[in-house]
């Protein structure tokens, strides 16, 4: 949950790195939430026909749009990559394999060109 709150307090910073756990977390947490706007709406009545999701879900993605982006972005800096490289997404199969193998790639270690790594510094205050 930390993770999730961490990457809503970041939620315009495109710079930095992001640890893996950082990313998923977030994943999780929004799939979640819009598993919630999809109940929610079914319940309310709220659904836009034929559709099973509707005005919640809409509003609950709206939000959740700009943090997502940019926690993938400084997910993609943490492996090396440019957060351009998130336009790969647009070749049909292998774009999105390609994208979801980098997101369990581990970080490289060290300082990189986008700042520090995010794992090292955890651990150094633990």
């Amino acid at each position: 949950m930390n993770y999730f709150l961490s990457a809503l307090r970041n939620y315009a910073t495109f710079s930095g790195r992001a640890r893996r756990s950082e990313y998923w977390f977030f994943a999780l947490f929004q799939f979640l939430c819009l598993l919630v706007a999809i109940v929610i709406d079914n319940i309310a009545g709220t659904t836009i026909q034929p559709l099973f999701y509707g005005v919640f879900y809409f509003i609950v993605a709206l939000g959740l749009f700009i943090p997502g982006l940019a926690v993938t972005v400084r997910r993609l800096h943490d492996v090396g990559k440019s957060g351009w490289f998130y336009l790969i997404i647009l070749l049909p199969i292998v774009g999105a394999i390609w994208l979801l193998v980098l997101m369990f790639t581990e970080g490289k270690p060290g300082e990189n060109e986008y700042g520090i790594n995010p794992k090292e510094v955890t651990e150094e205050l633990a």
